[in-house]
């Protein structure tokens, strides 16, 4: 009992004494700070060939710098307390257990195996606690909340676009570089059709909202809309996923799909379309249908976007008004609402509600390329650029971001689960992150050698109904991967 009572008092000097060397260390940076404040000043008196205002940019972004490194360095301090409280701990502890029975060399020898291993834990810790300067969101959740179960393997070039049917039968949809369009059965992984009327690459593929028809858009500058009719075959058992990892491991392009392997040469080939979309002076790299089907949109490179009727094939409107190329668009599910991305920095969104008139209202607030621009419920839109941010704005209010994400790496065509509000990201890096509607970061989906993309994933398509596949990416490494993700589970760890 003596023995015990003098450990918690030491144990409790020790930390007495480290909260006031915390509080020593803060007071001591703040001063620091304050006796910095006159050099800048100078600094900023200096003569300099910048603008003032980039100046003045560059010395606040310095100062953010400098002050994540500062409660760094003072976590740093404080974990090494830690690490000499603990040493002290256990040192007291082991002696307070074995007594005389141990010799000093065997409870140095103990005291010493039980710190490494200590010491190994705060220093995992503090490894991880070092990302707050790429990013302050949550760390990564555990595999068994998102998990691979299937790969879609048969295109021999990379796959820009993925979408999931929405009518009966439910099927997978892939458009490649490779000039084609594959549908896929979600469960097997069989290709089922392949669509090959493009002669350029196939850039975005999208479902009729009530028949069995695809629009595809495509480098060729045109869009097509054409007719599949597909059987299921029987489901087969789900491969073993349990080698799910989540360490990055840079893959050859050994690892990648066997492109001499072509499982898509056996399944049925549609070779013409039922109707050709053609106006555009450039390449058209994606297409959406709007609410009901019976109108389609197309974004060029030309940087207009256009307005079909699709059982004649007339343009009803031209969309003009970006000053680069676009990059996507995006209907809303049940308005007559059009978003169009482009390479200059902004949005637009374009409003045919109204049939005698259309307005169009622009979104700016990103600083390089945006990439996708896509709806979600009620009146947000959710738009990923090249800034490495991704924006969720009210479409009652242009002027700021009611939340703003920010990533390490650029981002392609992003795509919201409407019904739980999660946003998935995929990355240039090969990464794919899901995010929640407030900013709060969810989920990274696992990467090993064995699993998940090995090259930049370029899009993402949730299917919120389908009880094996609920998120499907497509990226580079000519694969499409479906995934099982436990939205319960994940927001419940959010």
């Amino acid at each position: 009992m003596p023995t015990e009572s003098g450990s918690c008092s030491a144990a409790r000097q020790a930390k007495q004494k480290r909260k006031s060397h915390s509080l020593s260390i803060r007071r001591t940076n703040s001063s620091e700070q304050e006796r910095t404040g006159l050099p800048r000043d100078m600094l900023e008196g200096q003569d300099s060939k910048l603008p003032s205002s980039v100046r003045s940019t560059l010395l606040e972004l310095f100062g953010q710098i400098e002050r994540e490194f500062e409660n760094l360095y003072i976590e740093n301090l404080e974990l090494r307390r830690e690490i000499e409280t603990l040493n002290e701990r256990l040192a007291a502890e082991g002696q307070a257990i074995d007594g005389a029975e141990l010799s000093k060399g065997q409870l140095k020898t103990k005291a010493s195996h039980s710190t490494s291993q200590l010491s190994q834990k705060l220093k995992t810790t503090y490894k991880a606690s070092t990302s707050k300067i790429v990013s302050s969101f949550k760390t990564t959740t555990s595999r068994a909340v998102c998990q691979l179960v299937k790969e879609y393997i048969g295109h021999r070039d990379g796959i820009w676009d993925v979408s999931v049917a929405r009518t009966q039968p439910v099927v997978l949809g892939t458009a490649s570089a490779d000039h084609t369009a594959l549908l896929w059965s979600i469960e097997t992984g069989r290709s089922l059709a392949k669509y090959t009327g493009h002669v350029g690459s196939v850039n975005s593929i999208k479902f009729h909202p009530s028949e069995q028809l695809a629009l595809t858009a495509s480098g060729d500058q045109t869009a097509h809309v054409w007719r599949y009719a597909v059987q299921l075959p029987a489901p087969q058992p789900a491969a073993d996923s349990s080698l799910c990892g989540e360490d990055e491991v840079e893959c050859s392009d050994k690892d990648e799909p066997d492109a001499d392997a072509d499982p898509s040469s056996e399944c049925p080939t549609i070779r013409a379309p039922l109707t050709s979309l053609k106006s555009h002076q450039g390449v058209v790299i994606a297409a959406d249908w709007l609410v009901g089907g019976k109108q389609a949109v197309t974004a060029s490179w030309d940087r207009t976007a256009n307005l079909y009727d699709v059982e004649t094939s007339e343009l009803v409107h031209s969309l003009t008004g970006h000053d680069q190329e676009l990059t996507h668009c995006c209907t809303h599910p049940t308005q007559r609402l059009v978003v169009t991305s482009s390479r200059d920095t902004t949005f637009r969104l374009w409003d045919f509600r109204d049939p005698s008139i259309h307005s169009v209202n622009v979104f700016q607030g990103h600083t390089d390329t945006v990439t996708s621009a896509v709806f979600t419920v009620g009146d947000n839109v959710v738009s990923g650029s090249d800034d490495r941010t991704v924006k969720v704005w009210d479409l009652k209010n242009m002027r700021s971001p009611i939340a703003t994400i920010r990533t390490d790496s650029a981002i392609n065509r992003i795509n919201v689960c409407v019904g739980q509000k999660i946003i998935a990201l995929p990355h240039d890096n090969r990464q794919v992150r899901l995010f929640d509607m407030s900013g709060v970061r969810l989920a990274r989906l696992p990467r090993s050698s064995r699993q998940g993309h090995r090259r930049m994933v370029c899009g993402s398509a949730w299917s919120e109904d389908h009880p094996v596949c609920n998120l499907f990416t497509c990226g580079f490494d000519r694969q499409a991967i479906g995934w099982n993700i436990n939205i319960p589970a994940l927001l419940q760890e959010k």
